[in-house]
């Protein structure tokens, strides 16, 4: 096995708010993952470096080191020279100082940070040719680019949309905040609502709802023999809750997710969506894995709709994680890879 020896970050660093929007930070930070990423990587024979010297399978903060300054100081001091970012960069984060003197499993911060914008993200990739979800920015008052709320409809006319939409956040995370909405009274009130509560910012997307099949797309980066980004079996998402699924912290992707068959792989539909996938992949610069939710039209064409720089990653391994596949894992399997073979391809593509 290898000689490096490598450490998991997690995100310990409260989420920065970026031109007056937040992405909420998951609870723990990712260290549950963190803590399933060293266990199975250590099960393979790789040198993990550990805060604790007898990590408790059971203790996810026993395997992971905080991303920051001191957290990232004392993986380093201790020996790593692989950090695993398993949490959410963004501009002057810690992990910047260190670039070139260690590896890095993970995304450049500040792409990160641009690419967490669904917004601009999903403009910047239509304007490239790409089939993405039709949108607007809305607010409680207009400024440039933004709607006011009050001006709702002369928005919807404008941009050709009409009911059921949704309604999410700029910088969500998962499906937290997003909901779909029948009629401007729904409308109104989601969009009040989120704003009020100021958890995500001032600022939201209001975007049309495709009533198609949603699936979620994986997509590698190139690892060191020369290969460019490839995408993995796509995940059908089932058993929504009025048209979003649900968030995983309340319900296990295992439950409501599962590869398309090989037949359905090979549909045009879905090749031209794979391929939509992978030039993301590529215009976003990932240097790790990342997650596209798509879902088909009525014609059953599918759109681009959710870029994800920071999927989760969880898997099996640690006493009583048997089902905690997460849908990058899911895609894995169906393309013959386990769990540790997945862990594997994302450290083969460190940089």
């Amino acid at each position: 096995m290898t000689q490096d020896a490598v450490a998991i970050l997690y995100q310990a660093l409260p989420p920065p708010v970026i031109d007056g929007l937040r992405k909420d930070a998951k609870p723990g930070g990712y260290s549950d993952g963190g803590a399933d990423i060293a266990f199975v990587l250590r099960g393979q024979g790789h040198r993990v470096l550990t805060p604790a010297a007898d990590p408790d399978p059971t203790r996810p903060l026993d395997w992971v080191f905080p991303d920051t300054v001191d957290g990232i100081a004392t993986a380093i001091a201790a020996g790593a020279t692989i950090l695993w970012a398993n949490s959410v960069l963004f501009e002057g984060h810690p992990l910047e100082a260190v670039l070139g003197q260690v590896r890095i499993v993970g995304q450049l911060p500040e792409l990160m940070q641009r690419y967490d914008d669904k917004f601009a993200t999903n403009r910047m990739l239509e304007q490239d040719g790409l089939p993405v979800a039709r949108s607007f920015l809305m607010a409680q008052a207009a400024r440039a680019g933004v709607w006011a709320l009050a001006e709702v409809e002369a928005a919807l006319a404008e941009a050709g949309l009409s009911f059921p939409l949704i309604v999410k956040p700029v910088r969500g995370r998962g499906s937290q905040g997003v909901s779909r909405v029948a009629d401007l009274v729904a409308l109104r009130a989601a969009a009040t609502g989120l704003i009020a509560d100021a958890k995500f910012g001032d600022t939201l997307i209001i975007e049309e709802y495709l009533a198609g099949e949603e699936v979620t797309v994986t997509v590698m980066p190139p690892a060191g023999d020369g290969r460019t980004h490839r995408a993995l079996r796509p995940v059908r998402r089932f058993d929504q809750k009025d048209g979003v699924a649900p968030y995983n912290g309340d319900v296990a992707v295992t439950a409501n997710s599962v590869a398309i068959s090989e037949h359905e792989l090979a549909s045009p539909t879905v090749q031209a969506m794979l391929g939509a996938c992978v030039r993301a992949a590529a215009l976003v610069g990932a240097r790790a894995p990342i997650r596209i939710d798509c879902r088909a039209d009525a014609s059953g064409n599918f759109k681009l709709f959710d870029l994800n720089m920071k999927p989760n990653m969880t898997g099996p391994g640690r006493p009583g994680r048997d089902d905690q596949d997460c849908l990058s894992a899911i895609a894995a399997r169906a393309d013959g890879w386990d769990f540790a073979r997945l862990l594997e391809a994302m450290l083969g593509a460190a940089w």
